[in-house]
């Protein structure tokens, strides 16, 4: 086992799409947690990590079947190697979450471990599955307000709610990876996309405390899911036509990629130019690096 076999166990290059979460929370929110907030994307990328060493484990027979070259059943990572990484690593996730926001922030990081090791070591099949990882999403932005209180989550409270609904979109289409989907399954993912780029510019017509005018923030957040629209849209479009594994699990890439502009637009609406700045720059990086391995 090297640690090459490690990183694709746990997607490390897909990791870039998960800071935005809390950055995009924590910014709706007033930076609630000040300079500790920066820990919490931290705590996001553990997670998430987490998530997918047990997912690798979980699956691990199926996977026997349907894409041996994973690390496990290609023999290169063992599976109880894989359990303890994932437990390590949820561990370390929570306890970044406590140094980072406190608390609040630990609860709730507990709790979104708690979701991630239910989808994972539950069927992966039907609405509830779909729900439960998509809430994944919406709590990690919270996880960045939670400091803030119920103030601070009320604030986040949209921007969580389209990142939950974009990753339920790409979570249904993602069953489509090894048997293909179905038209309709493609449709609703490319509406679910079509209504998160509509409502996105919107949030930034809430007043906040970031000193920027609404019609700055809106334009930034217009720029960023006029991004995410294109690349999301494009490829769920080509699974509306022809919904093979194929193009399926290329609408998923994209939509795990288009995490980024989205969190960009939604740090844009928050009134957060410069963080959004930093983190589009994070969707060049996440392209170059999972262009070496699937992020799905």
């Amino acid at each position: 086992m090297t640690l090459a076999d490690l990183a694709e166990l746990v997607r490390a290059p897909a990791a870039l799409t998960v800071p935005g979460d809390s950055l995009a929370g924590g910014a709706a929110a007033g930076w609630p947690g000040g300079a500790r907030s920066a820990v919490l994307p931290l705590a996001s990328v553990s997670l998430y990590w987490a998530g997918m060493a047990l997912n690798d484990w979980a699956d691990r027979d199926l996977d026997a079947l349907e894409r041996p070259e994973r690390p496990i059943p290609s023999g290169r990572v063992r599976p109880r190697t894989a359990l303890g990484l994932a437990a390590a690593l949820s561990a370390a996730g929570v306890g970044l979450a406590a140094a980072g926001g406190g608390p609040r922030a630990a609860a709730l990081a507990t709790v979104l471990a708690g979701a991630v090791w239910a989808y994972d070591l539950s069927p992966k099949s039907g609405p509830v599955s779909t729900a439960v990882m998509a809430s994944t999403r919406g709590l990690d932005v919270l996880l960045g307000a939670a400091a803030g209180g119920r103030a601070g989550l009320r604030a986040a409270a949209g921007p969580a709610a389209l990142l939950t609904l974009h990753t339920a979109g790409v979570t249904a289409l993602s069953r489509g990876e090894v048997r293909g989907t179905s038209a309709l399954v493609a449709r609703g993912a490319l509406a679910t996309t079509g209504a998160v780029a509509a409502a996105t510019p919107f949030l930034a017509l809430a007043p906040n405390g970031s000193g920027l005018p609404r019609t700055v923030r809106a334009a930034v957040a217009t720029v960023g899911t006029g991004l995410y629209a294109a690349a999301v849209g494009r490829a769920q479009a080509r699974a509306v036509e022809e919904p093979t594994a194929a193009t399926a699990r290329a609408a998923t890439v994209s939509g795990i990629r288009g995490m980024v502009p989205l969190q960009t637009a939604l740090l844009g609406a928050a009134g957060a130019p410069r963080v959004a700045a930093g983190l589009a720059a994070l969707t060049w990086s996440a392209r170059s690096l999972t262009r070496r391995g699937t992020p799905t």
